[in-house]
């Protein structure tokens, strides 16, 4: 099957799909119908699994990014607070390392005892954005994905989506450059786009300080935005596909389409 084949036999059975709900009285909309039909097949015009799998491990396996465990003491820029003991960005960003006591703990595997713990705030307590962008290839929704390295990934390389970005990144305070893609998520309307889901996300209470990240799931017009090296345009069917594998995909990604 060609591509424009494919394509329309893409927009004939989502038309078809649509009508037998409809026909069965159920009240779906428009987004959420298009991604069940989405899932239940790999629609991309561009990659088959196999050539998005062969793609991300190439990058597993030559990361673009070294870690190195070092001496806490030994971390650049980073300084303890002589009078609280916690530790921070000497610019002020970012994030700072703190203490926290627990108590009335009884529902807890302590019981009522309580606990002490470092934990990790976000300066201003909220993290920053993630901005998962589609862009429809002849009426075919299509996923921009990264090949992300991060310090702390299981394998260092994780698919994540294209704009994953704290608001002291966005503001530069390390006075690096702006994140890529970072104007579709930060003012999509001035650069045409329709914003389908933005809603702050709930992150990982255990070790993050009330922490919350701005998630949002953005569709920019036709033909805007090229995949540059280190990026992929995905199915939705590739991307839950890749999430039956090891640690291949982020936690971001998965907050923003389980909205779907």
């Amino acid at each position: 099957m060609t591509g424009s084949d494919k394509a329309a036999a893409y927009r004939e059975g989502l038309a078809n799909f649509r009508k037998v709900l409809a026909d069965q009285g159920w009240e779906v909309d428009d987004t959420r119908s298009e991604h069940q039909f989405e899932c239940m097949s790999d629609w991309s015009l561009l990659h088959t699994w196999d050539e998005v799998a062969a793609w991300f491990l190439e990058w597993r396996a030559e990361p673009p990014m070294r870690v190195e465990d070092i001496p806490l003491k030994d971390v650049r820029g980073w300084s303890v607070d002589p009078m609280t003991g916690n530790i921070h960005h000497d610019s002020g960003e970012f994030f700072v390392v703190k203490g926290v006591r627990v108590f009335d703990t009884v529902t807890r595997e302590v019981g009522a005892v309580g606990w002490d713990q470092p934990i990790l705030e976000q300066v201003g307590l909220d993290g920053g954005l993630l901005g998962l962008l589609r862009q429809r290839i002849d009426g075919v929704p299509h996923y921009l994905i990264e090949a992300k390295a991060e310090p702390g990934n299981y394998e260092v390389v994780q698919m994540s989506p294209p704009l994953q970005a704290t608001f002291s990144n966005l503001r530069r305070a390390r006075q690096g450059k702006k994140p890529k893609f970072a104007e579709f998520v930060e003012t999509p309307h001035d650069m045409g786009a329709t914003v389908l889901y933005d809603q702050w996300l709930s992150e990982d209470g255990g070790r993050l300080h009330k922490k919350r990240n701005k998630g949002m799931l953005v569709e920019v017009p036709a033909g805007t935005v090229e995949a540059p090296d280190g990026f992929i345009w995905m199915s939705m069917h590739q991307i839950k596909r890749a999430l039956l594998e090891n640690a291949w995909v982020n936690p971001h990604i998965r907050g923003i389409i389980a909205h779907l």
